[in-house]
């Protein structure tokens, strides 16, 4: 009886994975979309395509933290007239208001997201992919 229970369990969880795909695809996916909104959670590093100068600097001592939201740990710290390498900017969370730029502090090598509006020319004007 066991084994017939494993079977029948080990069976239809194998449909289930061959079934998923299709389930979740609609007419709506072959036609041609706006871009995905780029939300930055903990842990992500996005690409460098934000080619501006390294003329940017924190409005005060600002954390540089792992992902687009206060709840992410801070990577280190990037203070007032020290420069930033912009890398792009991320959307607003659901949660908050705020885009957010990930950077990397010139002086230090930091890197890690800033909130905009911390920033004096409020961030990369390059959008995250």
């Amino acid at each position: 009886m066991r084994r017939h229970i494993v079977a029948l369990l080990l069976s239809s969880a194998a449909l289930c994975a061959l079934a998923a795909p299709q389930a979740l695809a609609s007419p709506a996916s072959a036609v041609s979309a706006a871009p995905a909104t780029v939300f930055a959670g903990c842990g992500w590093v996005p690409e460098d395509i934000d080619g501006g100068g390294w003329y940017a600097t924190a409005d005060g001592a600002v954390n540089m933290r792992s992902g687009a939201s206060t709840g992410c740990p801070a990577n280190g710290v990037a203070y007032q007239g020290q420069a930033l390498d912009y890398h792009c900017y991320s959307t607003p969370l659901a949660d908050d208001d705020f885009s957010w730029t990930y950077a990397r502090n010139v002086s230090t090598g930091v890197q890690g997201w800033i909130r905009n509006d911390l920033l004096t020319d409020h961030g990369s004007k390059v959008k995250c992919r």
